[in-house]
C-alpha cells in the first residue's frame, strides 16, 4: 500500500542534503544580485511599470495553473488600483469581484509579508478566492479547514488515478497549528529555503476544499518577500511554475510520496526561482527598450488614444495591430482609427505591414 510522506515517523522534520542546495542557491543569489543591480539603474516609473506586471502575471498564472483564466487587463486594472498606479485601460477593463479577490489576496501576502501568519488570514485569504461559497458549481467550506477527506485524481471515471491522499480532516487543525507555528519560528535556514519547504508542506497537508495550490504559492511568496526585506515583487515564482506546469506537479507529487528526503524538491524549487528571476532580467531589457523608445519619440505630439496603443503594442499585442482593433479599442470610429495610424506612420512610429488590403496590419519601428 502506498504511504504518504506524512505517515513517515520523521514527519514535518524533514531532512536533506544541505550540500546539494549550495550550487542551486549560489545560482539565486548571483541571479538576484544581477536582478537588484539592474533595477537600481532604472527610474521610478519603469520600477512601478515592472512591479505591476510581476504581480498581475502572478496572479494569472497561478490562477491558470489550476485551469482558471482571469482577463490579464481585468487583473492589471485590480491591481493598479490597489497599488495606487496609473493604468490605462484601467475604466475599461475594471475587475470584477472574483477577480479583486484572487488579487487582494495575493498582495496581502507580499505587501504585509511581516504581519504573522496565522489560521484566521489564510481563512481570510480562503474566503477572497471563493466569495460566492463555490467552487465551480460545487458548494465548499470557505473560510475553514476541511471536514472530510481529500485526494488528488486525474483520469476518466472508473480509470481515476490517485496522486495523493492528504491526511484525514481530524488532523488538520493539529497539522495547520504545527505548520504555522514553524513559518513563524525564528530557525538558523535560509529563507528561500524555508519558502520552498513552506509551500510543499502547506500543500502536503491540503487543508482546504479547494484552492491550496494558490494558497501554498502566496504563502511561498510572503516568505520570499521576507527573504529579501521587500513588499515589491519583480519576477513570478508562479509565472515559471506555469512554464513547467506537468513537471511542478509530478516534483510535488514526488514529494508526498517520498521518504522523508525533501533535498530533490528543494533542488527544484530554488532552480525554478533562478528562472523566474532570469525571466524577470528578459523583462527589465524589454521595459529599457520601451523607455528608449519613448524617448526617442517624446519630441513626437500624440494623441492620448496613439500613446495607449502604443504601449499596448510594447507591451505585447495579441495578434496584428489593424485598422479595425484600432477602433474597437480605442472605441472610435474606422476612419478616425485610420487617421491616427496614418499619422503615426508619417512620424516615423508605425510601419505599414507586407499585406495589402483587408489584411493591411501595421507594426511599431523599433
Amino acid at each position: 500500500m502506498k504511504r504518504y510522506i506524512y505517515e513517515r515517523a520523521e514527519w514535518p522534520d524533514l531532512d536533506y542534503d544541505e550540500r546539494l542546495l549550495q550550487k542551486p542557491l549560489t545560482e539565486l543569489h548571483h541571479a538576484l544580485g544581477k536582478l537588484f543591480g539592474k533595477l537600481d539603474a532604472l527610474g521610478f516609473d519603469v520600477q512601478e511599470e515592472l512591479q505591476l506586471s510581476a504581480v498581475s502575471e502572478d496572479v494569472m498564472t497561478s490562477s491558470e495553473i489550476e485551469g482558471e483564466f482571469l482577463n490579464r487587463s481585468s487583473v492589471k486594472s485590480s491591481v493598479a488600483r490597489k497599488l495606487g498606479m496609473e493604468f490605462a485601460e484601467m475604466e475599461e477593463f475594471p475587475a470584477d469581484h472574483y477577480t479583486d479577490g484572487v488579487v487582494e489576496m495575493a498582495l496581502d501576502a507580499t505587501l504585509n509579508y511581516n504581519a504573522p501568519l496565522t489560521s484566521d488570514r489564510l481563512f481570510s485569504w480562503h474566503s477572497m478566492l471563493f466569495p460566492s461559497g463555490r467552487s465551480g458549481l460545487r458548494k465548499i467550506t470557505v473560510g475553514a479547514y476541511r471536514t472530510d477527506d481529500m485526494r488528488i485524481v486525474s483520469g476518466a471515471v472508473g480509470k481515476e488515478r490517485i496522486h495523493y491522499v492528504a491526511p484525514p480532516p481530524e488532523r488538520v487543525q493539529y497539522e495547520m497549528d504545527r505548520f504555522l507555528n514553524w513559518v513563524e519560528a525564528k530557525q538558523d535556514i535560509d529563507t528561500y529555503i524555508k519558502a520552498g519547504l513552506s509551500q510543499c508542506l502547506f500543500e502536503s497537508i491540503h487543508p482546504f476544499d479547494d484552492g491550496n495550490g494558490r494558497i501554498g504559492r502566496a504563502i511561498a511568496d510572503l516568505l520570499l518577500a521576507r527573504a529579501e526585506n521587500n513588499s515589491k515583487r519583480y519576477y513570478s515564482l508562479s509565472e515559471q511554475f506555469l512554464k513547467e506546469r506537468k513537471l511542478y506537479y509530478s516534483e510535488l507529487e514526488a514529494f508526498q510520496s517520498y521518504n522523508g528526503d525533501a533535498g530533490r524538491w528543494l533542488v527544484w524549487f530554488l532552480t525554478s526561482l533562478t528562472g523566474a528571476v532570469n525571466r524577470s532580467e528578459e523583462k527589465i531589457e524589454a521595459s529599457k527598450q520601451k523607455a528608449m523608445l519613448f524617448d526617442k519619440w517624446k519630441s513626437i505630439a500624440m494623441s492620448e488614444r496613439q500613446v495607449t496603443m502604443i504601449n499596448r503594442l510594447l507591451g505585447g499585442f495579441d495578434g496584428m495591430l489593424t485598422a479595425k482593433k484600432w477602433a474597437q479599442l480605442c472605441k472610435c470610429s474606422h476612419d478616425t482609427a485610420l487617421r491616427d495610424i496614418d499619422d503615426l506612420i508619417a512620424k516615423g512610429a508605425l510601419k505599414r505591414g507586407t499585406a495589402g488590403g483587408r489584411s493591411t496590419s501595421y507594426e511599431l519601428i523599433l
